[in-house]
Order: structure tokens, then C-alpha cells, then sequence
């Protein structure tokens, strides 16, 4: 049947006028934090509407982040968290957390509270080292939506990626190799457990156009290298990706010269492009341990990774998880799979694709109007992090002084160098937890400060 030109126009009338009425109530406190909204039967009945005009004024409002909604649970008023009303008095560059008003609070709490009703059980016991078997079967299917194929045999449940890296680091593998490659730069953590376990850390160099490949063979050809650690996609710190090309050829390398593949994929769930793939869809050898973190796009306090393991590694690695720690908290791994299992994190994702994409999209705009003086900078499409280099003849040193004295924060290069790979004229940017507002006046102030070290 079809709708006249008229009939749109009064459908669009009555979902802004339904949007209106509830911000009307919010505004004169008549709709209290937290407080559950009418359900759409009884909306489309009040104002003699659609349930779809319903559902677009709940959606429109939801995407504004003044609602929320829990599948078969109804849509509730967002609550006020302090947190998100703060007046920041500096801008850290430097931070990497997730946005605190993307963070789904009163989801997550509806999730631990059904969790502890359901595991109520498990919580007065040591629970299974491997994680809960309920939950490696969720993920073998959320994995499968990435590209990676496993099993729940495969799967094992860690106190946060982290946890994985540390135990894959100590581990002894089966080509009886020790020493340990990893991209300049890379994540500044990863290399700290390397040195204080005393284990032979090799660097190999990484920029905007990836890693030299025919370097990358000398170093598996001639170099002792255990596993090569690397970060395919929104590199810390670049925020680049490599070519699907560049992963074929690594997983190919890696199969010649018996060297293994630690893939660290923090931010798989940020990225909305479900054409890239991870290494470990091109791995036909299984060489490559596939490292997930919940941490960084969903919520840090939950200390939530998961590793995918070949079979080779499965034995060895189990025992140094009993040691670690005996089993990850029983409590956040039900959460997690009530979370995902309800949809709630898809919907969750959803979001936060779109809030990172947005805020990248402002740097972008930002470092075009103000950098005048032409300094290079690697912006990804969307991620956590760039990369800023900077000339000679600007001093570092001087420079941080500078806009730490402006109350602005970066991460100089330095953290994320090995001691013979050091680089003093570059640092990194982490927006992710920082305001359109707060990027803006964060960036014109540095390209001043940058400038002015310049004179």
C-alpha cells in the first residue's frame, strides 16, 4: 500500500512530537534517571500512531544517548553519571580508555546481576581454567563473525589480553626458539614483559606503509625469533593496517621458517569494514595464537581477553594459566555472555563504530586547519590513535614542556621504541577518550606550541 506525500509528513510530525514530549518530561524531572518509558504498545496507543513512529522517536533518542535499551527488557532514561558532566581541566592525548558516555553501564549491571543468579553456584568454587564453557561457545560464533574459525576446545578465557601476552612471552613453544620480534613501534607493555622476563627482544621497523617484507624473511631466515608479535590492524601507536596483502605474505613467511604469529586484535570491534581479515584467516598451518581484548572498545574494569590457540600450544599454555591464576573471574565471564548472547553488545558496537568514526573524522578536519607548517601526521579512519613526526629541527624535550605547561598530554615515541630503535621526533595521539571540543582546542594549541619551537 502506499503512503501519500501527506501522510509522511504527519508520520514525521508525530515522531518529533513524540521525542519532544519526553524531553519536555525529562527536563521538568517528571522521568527520573534510570526510570523505565511506556512501551511502545502503549506510545502508539497514546498518541494513536504506528509502532514504528514509536520505534523511530525510541531509536532517535537512543542514538542521542539520552535512552537505552535492553532486548525484551523495555527503553530506559539514561542515568547522569558525575563523570559525564565533568569539566575537564586538562586534555590527555595521552589516556587510552574507551569514551566513559559510551560505556553501557546499566546494561552491563542488568547483565551481573542475571549472571550471579545464574552462576550463583560457581562463585563459591574454582571455576574451569580453560573459562566457562558456556561462554567459549558464544564465542566461537562472535569470533566466526571476524573471520576466525575455531572451536571452544581452542578458546581460553584470560584476565584481559594482557594475561595471554605475558603467558605466550614466558611460554616455551615447539620450534624450541627464544627470541621475540616486534614492530618499531609497538605497544610500549608488550615490550616491557619481554625485557623484565630476560628474553632477547628483536625490532623490525614499521611506518604508514607497513613493515619491509624482504626484511622480515632475513629476520625469520637467520634470527632465533620465537613468535612474531604484531598489531595488523590500528596499529598502537601508528593507528594503521596492513594490506591483506602484507598478512598473506607474513602467514606464508611464518610457515617457511617455523616461526609462530601472536596477532593482537584489540580493536577488531571498531572496525565496521568486514572486508579486512585478521592474519589468522590466512594462517593454513596454525602458527598464529589470535589475541581478543573486551577491554579497550567495551568496558577495562571487566579484565575480559580471549587467546585462540593452535593445537600445539594448547597443553603448554594451560599450564601456565593454573598457575597464573587457577580460572578468570567467574562473575564477569557470565556477564560477558549474557551481554553478547542478548544482543546488547552488538547494539553496544554499533555505537561506538560510529562515535570513534565521528571523532577521528574531527581530527582530521582539525590537523587540515591548523597545520599549516605541513607536519606529517598518520590518521586512520577511525581507531584510537595517530601518529604524529615531526622535523629535526623541533626538540622534543622542549615541545612536551610546552604543552604539558598548556595542560595538554601526548605519549612521546620513545615509550613505544626498543633502546637501539629509539625516536625523539614523533609522539602519539589517543582520542578516544576526549570530546570533539577537547580535540579541537587540543590540536590548535599543539600545532602553536609546535610552531614556536620552531622559531
Amino acid at each position: 500500500m502506499n503512503i501519500s506525500a501527506i501522510e509522511v509528513r504527519n508520520v514525521k510530525k508525530k515522531y518529533e512530537q513524540i521525542i519532544d514530549n519526553i524531553e519536555e518530561l525529562i527536563k521538568i524531572n517528571q522521568l527520573k534517571q534510570g526510570e523505565r518509558l511506556p512501551s511502545i504498545r502503549a506510545m502508539a496507543e497514546k498518541y494513536k500512531c504506528n509502532k514504528s513512529t514509536v520505534i523511530r522517536a525510541y531509536q532517535e533518542l537512543e542514538f542521542n544517548h539520552k535512552i537505552y535499551s535492553i532486548p525484551k527488557g523495555g527503553f530506559y532514561l539514561v542515568e547522569k553519571h558525575l563523570i559525564n558532566d565533568k569539566k575537564f581541566e586538562k586534555i590527555d592525548f595521552s589516556e587510552v580508555l574507551p569514551d566513559p558516555k559510551l560505556l553501557p553501564y546499566k546494561e552491563f549491571n542488568h547483565c551481573i546481576n542475571r549472571a550471579v543468579e545464574l552462576y550463583k553456584d560457581s562463585l563459591f568454587t574454582y571455576g574451569n581454567m580453560q573459562g566457562l564453557e558456556s561462554l567459549r561457545k558464544v564465542l566461537v560464533y562472535h569470533f566466526s563473525e571476524h573471520q576466525v574459525f575455531t572451536s571452544k576446545d581452542h578458546i581460553f578465557i584470560t584476565s584481559g589480553a594482557q594475561q595471554a601476552l605475558n603467558i605466550l612471552t614466558k611460554m616455551r613453544f615447539p620450534n624450541h626458539k627464544s627470541a621475540i620480534l616486534v614492530e618499531q613501534p609497538t605497544y610500549g607493555l608488550m615490550q616491557e614483559m619481554v625485557e623484565q622476563n630476560g628474553i632477547n627482544l628483536i625490532g623490525i621497523d614499521r611506518n604508514d606503509q607497513g613493515i619491509n617484507l624482504d626484511e622480515l624473511e632475513i629476520i625469520f631466515k637467520k634470527q632465533d625469533i620465537k613468535f612474531f608479535y604484531t598489531i595488523p590492524r590500528f596499529h598502537n601507536p601508528l593507528g594503521t593496517s596492513y594490506s591483506e596483502k602484507e598478512k598473506k605474505v607474513i602467514t606464508r613467511l611464518a610457515e617457511k621458517y617455523d616461526v609462530y604469529i601472536v596477532e593482537d586484535d584489540y580493536l577488531v570491534d571498531i572496525d565496521s569494514n568486514k572486508k579486512v581479515l585478521p592474519a589468522h584467516y590466512y594462517d593454513i598451518s596454525q602458527r598464529t595464537v589470535y589475541i581478543k581484548s573486551f577491554s579497550k572498545a567495551f568496558m577495562p574494569g571487566i579484565r575480559i581477553g580471549a587467546a585462540v590457540l593452535p593445537e600445539t600450544l594448547r597443553e603448554v599454555f594451560s599450564k601456565h594459566k593454573r598457575c597464573d591464576d587457577l580460572n578468570t573471574s567467574v562473575l564477569a565471564q557470565g556477564a560477558l555472555e549474557i551481554f553478547i548472547n542478548s544482543g546488547m553488545y552488538k547494539n553496544h558496537i554499533r555505537k561506538t563504530q560510529l562515535a570513534y568514526r565521528k571523532k577521528m573524522d574531527c581530527l582530521k578536519e582539525c590537523v587540515e586547519r591548523f597545520n599549516s607548517a605541513g607536519i606529517e601526521m598518520m590518521i586512520p579512519k577511525t581507531g584510537f590513535f595517530a601518529w604524529i613526526k615531526l622535523p629535526n629541527d623541533i626538540r622534543m624535550n622542549r615541545l612536551i614542556k610546552q604543552l604539558e605547561e598548556k595542560d595538554v598530554y601526548v605519549s612521546p615515541a620513545n615509550h613505544y621504541f626498543i633502546s637501539h630503535h629509539r625516536n625523539n621526533h614523533a609522539f602519539r595521539l589517543c582520542i578516544s577518550n576526549l570530546t570533539n571540543e577537547q580535540i579541537k582546542a587540543g590540536i590548535r594549541i599543539i600545532f602553536e606550541e609546535i610552531e614556536k619551537c620552531r622559531g
